[in-house]
């Protein structure tokens, strides 16, 4: 019997148990993989903890991003996909699928090939952070040449995909990370300037990268009260995203600042792009076509066996990481 990984009660990574449960038959449109990787993300730990967007229906399973092979196609499936190697796009409720297992069921119009250059570990990183990523930044904000874009919390997969995009089309990034340990790491993975908040004065190094215009895109998931700051790094009608609570303390809108530049604070999640067709079918080919030509490369930051996978959340949570924490299959 294949093991799954599951939650009876809210709370830390030790609420999580190893279950064995029957194999599963996959109904309409949906496919059974056979799990290679899974990707970790930031959304999933919050979930467990009872934090998250929508409340966990316990009992309850985790795990947007798996990579792996497909075993079997329910009846109204093309079975032109059994047997392909694909990863998982983050595009369902996590009370309706799960992916932190060895065999899952995932609904077929989630399911994405990669370039074959890829392992299933990059595979597996590849979705979450580069759709939620250009969501905003392309699809949302327009990033275009010469834009500065402020990326707090950039060490993480989706910063350093926020990163990736705004070199390809020309951007300038201005990343952030709390501490300079990390800044090393940064430039080289391609920022263009890194801030380090808890050493620097944020606003005035801003405006000092921009001579004095501040950054017309903020690409935010921390909130908190650095949005104060956010808000006075940003040029007028400029846009700040959104699109996590990582600070987990309250978000005070500084009002004052926010109605004299006329900025526009957008809420953002990717749940509301990936369930478009007619968006990501667009978003899907972009990061395929850059994945496959080298522009945009998975940084994987660490891997841990599916026996470690409490280990691995308990990582992820550390903030320690630079990129994608992945869980590997056997």
């Amino acid at each position: 019997m294949p093991k799954v990984v599951r939650f009876h009660e809210v709370g830390g990574p030790e609420v999580l148990k190893f279950e064995d449960v029957p194999q599963p038959e996959p109904g309409r449109s949906e496919a059974r993989l056979k799990v290679q990787a899974i990707g970790l993300n930031r959304a999933e730990s919050m979930f467990f903890h009872g934090q998250y967007v929508y409340a966990p229906k316990l009992p309850a399973g985790l795990g947007y991003e798996a990579a792996g092979v497909v075993e079997a196609v329910g009846p109204d499936v093309d079975k032109g996909w059994v047997g392909k190697q694909v990863s998982v796009v983050p595009a369902f409720s996590l009370n309706d699928y799960s992916m932190v297992g060895e065999v899952v069921l995932a609904p077929v119009e989630a399911l994405a090939e990669y370039p074959a250059k890829l392992s299933p570990v990059e595979g597996a990183a590849i979705w979450m952070q580069y759709l939620t990523a250009y969501g905003a930044l392309i699809s949302i904000a327009g990033l275009t040449k010469g834009d500065f874009v402020v990326i707090p919390a950039a060490s993480s997969s989706v910063g350093i995909a926020a990163i990736e995009i705004a070199k390809a089309e020309g951007a300038i990034s201005i990343a952030t990370t709390r501490k300079s340990d990390k800044k090393a790491q940064l430039t080289k993975l391609g920022a263009d300037y890194v801030i380090a908040t808890e050493e620097e004065d944020f606003v005035a190094r801003v405006k000092e990268i921009t001579s004095g215009k501040g950054a017309r895109v903020i690409f935010d998931p921390v909130a908190g009260p650095f949005l104060e700051k956010l808000t006075e790094a940003a040029q007028p009608g400029g846009i700040i995203f959104q699109y996590g609570a990582l600070s987990m303390q309250p978000t005070p809108l500084p009002l004052v600042t926010v109605l004299t530049k006329g900025l526009w604070i957008r809420g953002y999640t990717l749940l509301e792009f990936t369930r478009l067709p007619e968006k990501l079918g667009p978003a899907k080919k972009y990061i395929y076509d850059r994945l496959a030509d080298g522009r945009f490369v998975p940084k994987i930051a660490k891997t841990f066996p599916f026996a470690e996978t409490l280990e691995a959340y308990r990582y992820l949570e550390s903030n320690a990481q630079v990129g994608k924490v992945v869980i590997t299959v056997p």
